[in-house]
C-alpha cells in the first residue's frame, strides 16, 4: 500500500529526527526543552515533550549524548545534553549517507529538476 502524501511526512519525520535532534547538539549543549522548541520552529519537524524525552533517554543509555545538570535561574536544576565522540561520528556518517540518499530520491522524484 502506497502512503498518501499527508502520511509520509510522519514516518519521514519520525525516521530522522533522532539525527535532527544529534546535529542540534552539534554546536553547543541544549535542555530538552530547547530542542522542542527549535524543531518546533522548522517546517516538518514539529514535535513534542513526550517523543523528545524519550528519545533523548534512548540516546543517552546508547552513548550518543552525555547530560549534565545545570542550575536554573527558574525553578530546579536543567539536564542537558551534548553529543560524545560517538555521537559525533554517528551524525557525521548520517550526513554522508543522508546525502547519498537525498539526491538518489531527488533525481527519481524530480528527473529533470522540475518541482
Amino acid at each position: 500500500m502506497v502512503p498518501e502524501p499527508r502520511t509520509a511526512l510522519p514516518q519521514l519525520r519520525r525516521g530522522v529526527l533522532e539525527f535532527c535532534v544529534l546535529a542540534l547538539l552539534g554546536d553547543e549543549e541544549r535542555y530538552a526543552y530547547d530542542i522542542v522548541e527549535e524543531l518546533g520552529a522548522m517546517d516538518g519537524l514539529v514535535t513534542s515533550e513526550g517523543t523528545i524525552y524519550p528519545l533523548l533517554s534512548r540516546l543517552r543509555r546508547d552513548e550518543l549524548v552525555a547530560t549534565r545538570w545545570r542550575e536554573s535561574e527558574q525553578g530546579p536544576p536543567r539536564r542537558y545534553y551534548r553529543l560524545t565522540a560517538t555521537g559525533t561520528r554517528s551524525l557525521a556518517t548520517f550526513a554522508e549517507d543522508w546525502a547519498r540518499f537525498r539526491d538518489s530520491v531527488d533525481q527519481l522524484v524530480n528527473p529533470r529538476g522540475t518541482p
